[in-house]
């Protein structure tokens, strides 16, 4: 089982559009939408959802206003300013002590050394995990809370269930959508997978992100190929790009044009290969057949 993980060094670069195109070239594949902040395969791939998942990254505390004695214990302790004094209350809840659940870093301190153990400490839910079914096959992906973390043992929930799904179904690749940047969540996308395709765009921030992306995948010595997306736009930066990739000891596997093909298709749910022939859609089949090469012939 071999394992393809598509990053970029920043959002915007055309990333999810190039996973999407896999999708529809890929026979007997999973895909696994490891960007769990702002998951958006789902858009062009439409799936059918077979099974849902609350997902739990911590533990948060909450306050028990039927034991609690207002004695500001929790408060004087909570390093995050999580902990704050109702003043208001009602006729039927007492004036005492609540925890906002965005501040509450679930460290537990408060429930630890509450008199009156009037701090319940139990698991949060921090977002949704989901096994669907698409029109190229299984997808995993899942949807980060709003303001929550641990985003990055979602990640590793996502990449767990979609090898699970692999290894009972006898598929022999997994192809990723990673976050962009380089960040937590990237560094649950990419360790341990089999190689690295990072998207850049040929801009001057494009290729500063492609350095950090590249440094961080040479620290986790993963086999990484880097692909220009819209490299007509700025030929001049798509050069420089290319040649300081070489240097570096990186392969371009290829270079995808822009098209106005690709937003025409993604109106009509489609990935751009399903879309048209023509275009980019010619460059992203021979990226596929070059990255397809590469992770063929590792060991």
């Amino acid at each position: 089982m071999k394992e393809l993980t598509v990053i970029s060094g920043k959002g915007g670069t055309g990333k999810t559009s190039v996973v999407a195109s896999f999708a529809a070239l890929a026979a007997g594949s999973v895909l696994a939408d490891c960007d769990v902040d702002a998951a958006d395969l789902y858009l062009v791939l439409e799936p059918k959802i077979i099974r849902q998942e609350n997902f739990s990254g911590g533990k948060r505390a909450r306050i028990d206003h039927n034991l609690c004695t207002a004695c500001g214990k929790c408060k004087e302790l909570c390093r995050f300013d999580a902990i704050f004094f109702d003043g208001e209350g009602n006729e039927r809840l007492q004036k005492t002590f609540r925890v906002d659940p965005v501040a509450c870093e679930g460290c537990g301190v408060c429930a630890w050394f509450c008199p009156e153990k009037a701090i319940i400490f139990a698991e949060a839910v921090n977002g949704q995990w989901y096994v669907s079914e698409t029109r190229h096959g299984p997808m995993v992906y899942a949807k980060l809370g709003i303001a929550e973390e641990n985003s990055g043992k979602l990640v590793t929930t996502v990449r767990q269930e979609a090898k699970k799904i692999a290894e009972q179904r006898g598929l022999n690749t997994i192809i990723v959508d990673g976050s962009p940047g380089i960040g937590c969540p990237v560094i649950a996308s990419i360790t341990a997978t089999n190689l690295v395709l990072a998207v850049t765009e040929p801009t001057v921030s494009g290729l500063h992100d492609l350095k950090r992306v590249a440094d961080l995948t040479s620290h986790f010595n993963i086999p990484t190929l880097v692909c220009i997306n819209k490299w007509d736009l700025n030929r001049d930066i798509a050069d420089e790009i290319e040649r300081q990739v070489t240097d570096n000891g990186l392969v371009v596997a290829g270079r995808i044009r822009y098209d106005k093909a690709v937003t025409e298709a993604q109106i009509r749910g489609l990935s751009v290969v399903e879309y048209t022939k023509d275009g980019c859609a010619e460059d992203i089949k021979k990226l596929w057949r070059n990255v397809l090469d590469h992770l063929q012939g590792l060991v």
